[in-house]
């Protein structure tokens, strides 16, 4: 063992020394997943987050972070390694490089597994659902086609003092040179960006690249928060939903390349949308789910889009100008909602919040329009964990539960959950 390296013989065992040191280096046996691409394990009574483990490990860890109650840690030497556990085919994948992939030392099956019992652990400790009552914590995550590497469609390199693009460490703005990023989507990868390809960047904090599903291949250079358009077109098109979309290389459209397929085929099949139906897309970005309900809807139906960043607004009313039976309003939701931008009845939502989640207020009002069902859309499981319990404090159920693995190698997964009003 190295010297200055503390060994516990059981996950939890007191040895009465004092709390764990930046940098310290500890032997620790590695328990469950837990959310943000960690491990638990504890130490003298300590929590300690473990990255680049699985469970059931024996690890030595290095402490990089120390908090009141918990620390963060790198597994920086594998002692008895898990049977999911393989070599990760990225060489920045590893302790203090690269920050972007957080499960590429685990095999690809098993990352689905990782991701679901993530999910199903915040559903429990943050949604208060009870695990033998409720049919949708027996959730799945799916893998989409393509497999996991090569990817990525959007990819933002950030540009170092020395003009290199590189990606960020984990949980720092440090930039790490990279020659290639394997998650990238393959014209992403053969874009002159990187010091590989000889790219410089004097005058750039940053470097971002679309390569869009309608063929488009834009580079674009961020300094003090203005952008300068390198190559390519500065609106690129997607195709989605039976349709095309053309919106700003800047925009927000999902970054794998099946996604929003993926995406608004849950949602059509959970809310199952009936001709003539008032519908409600919040949080709508450029219109994909309004498009989609706009076609079950009918020319009798009803779809209200509502959606706050002022390019997103333009992309939703320029690519659904032809369905007449779409409005799209320009507010924030919860200020749509309280001051009664949109009022019901309204028979089905799509809510498709941020990371940060829709929030109870925003809950309480959707309850209050009494809709017969609402499709959430959601990234981070603890914020839909949060916004489920508001939903069931207030007498309606999680019904049905679909998780889709949108970002392979990534801590990251997507759910689509299915909320009804009490039987």
């Amino acid at each position: 063992m190295n010297q200055g390296t503390r060994q516990l013989d059981t996950p939890g065992a007191e040895t009465g020394r004092g709390g764990l040191t930046e940098a310290e280096r500890v032997e620790l046996t590695v328990a469950a997943v837990a959310p943000g691409g960690h491990c638990v394990a504890r130490v003298d009574g300590q929590v300690v987050f473990v990255r680049h483990a699985l469970p059931g490990e024996r690890v030595v860890a290095e402490v990089t972070e120390v908090h009141r109650g918990f620390v963060r840690a790198d597994a920086v030497r594998v002692l008895a390694a898990a049977p999911d556990r393989v070599t990760p085919p990225c060489p920045y994948a590893q302790p203090g490089r690269c920050g972007g992939c957080d499960l590429q030392h685990v095999a690809p099956d098993a990352q689905l597994r990782w991701k679901a019992d993530v999910v199903r652990e915040q559903l429990i400790r943050l949604g208060g659902l009870d695990e033998a009552g409720c049919d949708a914590l027996d959730v799945r995550v799916e893998a989409l086609p393509g497999g996991p590497l090569g990817w990525r469609s959007r990819v933002r390199y950030s540009v170092d003092a020395a003009g290199r693009a590189g990606l960020l460490k984990h949980r720092s703005h440090e930039v790490v040179p990279v020659d290639r990023c394997l998650i990238a989507h393959p014209a992403v990868q053969e874009l002159p960006v990187l010091t590989s390809t000889g790219a410089h960047w004097p005058d750039a904090d940053a470097v971002e690249t679309v390569a869009s599903t309608g063929g488009d291949v834009t580079v674009t250079a961020v300094a003090a928060g203005d952008t300068r358009l390198v190559s390519g077109p500065d609106r690129v098109r997607e195709r989605a939903a039976g349709r095309e979309w053309t919106l700003p290389a800047a925009s927000f459209w999902q970054v794998h390349p099946a996604a929003a397929d993926t995406l608004v085929g849950a949602v059509l099949e959970l809310v199952g949308p009936r001709p003539g139906e008032r519908t409600w897309d919040l949080y709508g970005g450029a219109g994909l789910f309004a498009a989609a309900l706009a076609e079950r809807v009918g020319t009798t139906g009803r779809v209200t889009l509502v959606e706050a960043a002022d390019d997103s607004v333009a992309a939703a009313r320029q690519n659904l100008a032809d369905l007449r039976q779409v409005e799209v309003v320009a507010a924030r939701v919860q200020t749509a909602l309280s001051r009664r931008r949109i009022t019901g009845p309204v028979d089905v939502v799509v809510l498709d919040p941020p990371r940060s989640g829709a929030g109870a207020r925003v809950v309480r009002d959707l309850v209050a329009a009494a809709p017969r069902a609402v499709a959430y859309v959601a990234c981070d499981p603890a914020a839909f964990a949060r916004d489920v319990r508001v939903f069931t404090d207030l007498g309606w159920r999680l019904a049905a539960l679909r998780g889709y693995d949108l970002f392979p190698m990534t801590q990251h997964v997507e759910l689509v959950g299915l909320l009804l009003p009490a039987r």
